[in-house]
């Protein structure tokens, strides 16, 4: 291979070689690999290569032979990162070229855009025993719009650490969506919202003037519960209520939020890190298309899972 590139560089211009490493009495060379290898050189092969997939799947209906997955530019396993340090990288160099803060490919350990040869983002971050939070955090914010804190993001790779090594496979991104879910989104128990109201708010123009008295029905365990309280807005209300008459002492310690999907009705996601009285931290997810009840919501989905 490296023969044959230095040798078209030096001016020859023509070449034979095999079709994935397999041809007739036509040398060893990969014309596919060759020709991208030519293009990274800034030498136009002339050879269209946007659709590999569909090259791939004629060569192995018609040959009866399979593309060995760590083939260059074509296997299946060439755009993929199993390591966690290497997600993390790939992760933030995909961010920074979305943000447009380069107009170069400059994504650590992907040569290429796997876009140019027809290939999707979904398989470069695959999940293993390997793993850690950079590559859970990417599928979750590039595939389902959940932008995960960073503060959050260890939590949530350990739970995903934990079902891989339970599975001893590769989780796919749905699998991983679905244990989000799960851990966060849907726990009613032991306490679960019914309604929430705002009876009063007052807007200063000093912060710490500011206040809310909210009211709030609860199941707890099943039954209804009814608190309230005033605090210096909505959500720190219904803390006070819900430490006051319910759940004992607690400490918000993050929070953060973001809209899921554009538009007038768009929900939003809220994230809520609470440290409880034995040291122990857990967060908290939901969503609404009401921020504040998202927040609520949120809280809840911390208590809850301290419970468990």
């Amino acid at each position: 291979m490296a023969a044959t590139e230095l040798a078209l560089m030096a001016g020859g211009d023509r070449v034979e070689g095999t079709l994935f490493g397999n041809g007739e009495r036509t040398g060893n060379v990969d014309i596919i690999t060759l020709a991208l290898n030519m293009f990274t050189q800034g030498v136009d092969p002339e050879l269209e290569f946007d659709n590999i997939n569909r090259l791939i799947n004629t060569y192995e209906r018609v040959t009866r032979l399979t593309v060995h997955p760590r083939l260059p530019y074509a296997g299946e396993l060439v755009y993929t990162a199993f390591s966690g340090s290497h997600q993390d990288a790939i992760n933030k160099g995909i961010d920074q070229y979305d943000a447009g803060k380069g107009n170069l490919w400059e994504v650590p350990y992907l040569p290429i855009d796997p876009s140019d040869v027809g290939r999707t983002y979904e398989s470069v971050i695959r999940i293993n025993s390997q793993s850690g939070k950079g590559g859970v955090a990417y599928i979750m914010g590039k595939e389902y719009g959940f932008k995960m804190p960073k503060s959050m993001h260890p939590e949530f790779g350990r739970i995903i650490q934990a079902v891989t090594d339970k599975e001893g496979r590769e989780l796919a991104h749905d699998e991983i969506y679905q244990t989000f879910c799960d851990e966060y989104l849907t726990p009613v128990a032991p306490y679960e919202l019914k309604t929430f109201h705002v009876n009063k708010r007052h807007i200063a123009g000093d912060e710490n003037e500011s206040f809310a008295d909210v009211e709030a029905t609860l199941l707890v365990n099943g039954e209804e519960k009814t608190i309230s309280a005033t605090g210096n807005g909505p959500l720190d209300a219904f803390c006070t209520a819900l430490k006051t008459d319910i759940t004992g002492n607690f400490r918000l310690r993050n929070y953060h939020e973001h809209a899921l999907d554009g538009g007038s009705s768009a929900s939003a996601a809220a994230y809520i890190e609470i440290e409880y009285p034995d040291g122990t931290v857990k967060w908290g997810v939901a969503v609404d298309t009401d921020i504040i009840i998202a927040s609520v919501k949120a809280v809840l989905s911390s208590v809850d899972r301290a419970q468990k």
